[in-house]
């Protein structure tokens, strides 16, 4: 059984987060557990990577990333937004790397109150490069994986996503008091 080789393939200190589940555990825990063990290992390894050869924090990172998707710049609102951290945080990561010259900030022609922040050139060229050497970083990471499982993973995570983000958008907010009942399925 594949699921049975995987968990033998790795000793019980590498478990990490999947070490919580057993074999009684509804599949769905399972999967969940196996799939954040993945991400927050994955992720893990990315931000030792990004500090080591670029002194460069994740957030450093994604937020340059979208700041490259989006040449014509963000409002530091929608920026907080993608980024999905706080104002405040998007105003420090702002203050530093405009003082490296790596974006420019300036008043918003629409709101005077808010700021428009987008890439130098130097902060494009920056990005630029180290975009290429996380990309190869990523790409070893998933070596393990032929390139149609990669295909598989992708279109099953998408259709998860999918169904995630209908669900939470058509049913109100749930809470521990109006969870459905259910049985503790096997398998």
């Amino acid at each position: 059984m594949p699921e049975h080789k995987t968990e033998l393939a790795l000793p019980h200190e590498s478990m990490g987060l999947e070490a919580r589940a057993s074999k009684q555990d509804h599949q769905s825990i399972r999967v969940w557990l196996r799939l954040l063990s993945c991400s927050t290992e994955i992720e893990t390894e990315i931000r030792r990577r990004l500090r080591s050869h670029f002194q460069m924090s994740l957030a450093r990172f994604d937020y340059l990333a979208q700041l490259h998707r989006h040449p014509q710049g963000l409002s530091m609102r929608v920026l907080s937004r993608y980024l999905m951290v706080t104002g405040g945080n998007v105003t420090g990561l702002t203050d530093d790397l405009e003082k490296e010259g790596f974006v420019s900030r300036e008043i918003s022609s629409e709101d005077r109150r808010s700021y428009f922040v987008r890439l130098t050139p130097s902060g494009r060229k920056k990005f630029e490069q180290v975009a290429s050497i996380h990309e190869d970083w990523v790409v070893e990471l998933f070596a393990g994986l032929k390139a149609g499982e990669r295909n598989q993973l992708n279109d099953l995570l998408g259709r998860l996503r999918v169904h995630l983000a209908q669900t939470l958008r058509d049913s109100p907010a749930a809470s521990v008091n109006s969870a459905p009942k259910r049985t503790r399925a096997r398998g």
